[in-house]
């Protein structure tokens, strides 16, 4: 298996020489570049193709937030050949520009003060497709960023009723094996559903499931 490519972006050198040999002792992730800025950060990411970037939320020049924002502009997702995952770095718990970072694209936020262990294992979290906060957090985080909902796209209404049953409960937190528990039925069934909601709405991985059902009203 080849090792996870992270590009760690922060406007402080001394942070990102800190976590860059926290990260280069972790087996099966690699250093593979940093960034001043968040407008360096977008050009980097377009240029050596990594796998996750750790991306400071408060920087000079383009801050965190706006270069989440270009990262996951449909034009340049469009022109790439495998994913990229973004986990927002902040010094606040439930931080407002963690939660709009979140609704452009990010996998979740990470405290500043994370332990080794902690990055390690984000890292191969949002790797996988998943958030790198509980359920629970990661919907209080959002709640107070949908105040006007949205009305549900032509999309859903393509949806099969098993799909919109998979959807309410990934958007709920549940894991593909609590989903085909309460389902009855097997996980290759719950993973064929959810690739299938995935595929017809448009989105990236279970973490955009969630913003999906928060931005339209549907985990009321």
């Amino acid at each position: 298996m080849n090792d996870i490519r992270v590009l760690l972006v922060d406007d402080q050198e001394l942070f990102r020489a800190g976590i860059a040999r926290i990260l280069e002792a972790q087996e099966g992730i690699t250093v593979a570049g940093e960034a001043g800025d968040g407008a360096e950060a977008v050009a980097r990411v377009d240029e050596i193709a990594p796998d996750v970037v750790l991306m400071d939320i408060r920087m000079p020049v383009m801050d965190g937030v706006e270069a989440t924002r270009q990262i996951f502009a449909p034009a340049r997702v469009a022109k790439r050949e495998k994913p990229v995952r973004v986990v927002v770095l902040t010094t606040f718990n439930l931080d407002d520009r963690a939660a709009t970072a979140i609704r452009y694209g990010a996998s979740g936020f990470l405290l500043k003060d994370a332990t080794p262990v902690m990055l390690r294992e984000a890292i191969h979290t949002v790797y996988a497709g998943n958030a790198v906060l509980a359920p629970s957090d990661l919907s209080t985080l959002l709640d107070g960023q949908f105040r006007a909902r949205k009305p549900l796209p032509a999309d859903f209404h393509s949806l099969t009723e098993k799909e919109r049953e998979v959807l309410a409960f990934v958007a709920r937190g549940l894991s593909n094996a609590e989903i085909a528990a309460a389902m009855f039925a097997s996980e290759s069934t719950i993973k064929t559903h959810l690739g299938a909601v995935l595929r017809k709405l448009g989105l990236r991985d279970r973490v955009q499931v969630v913003v999906f059902a928060h931005e339209h009203g549907l985990s009321e």
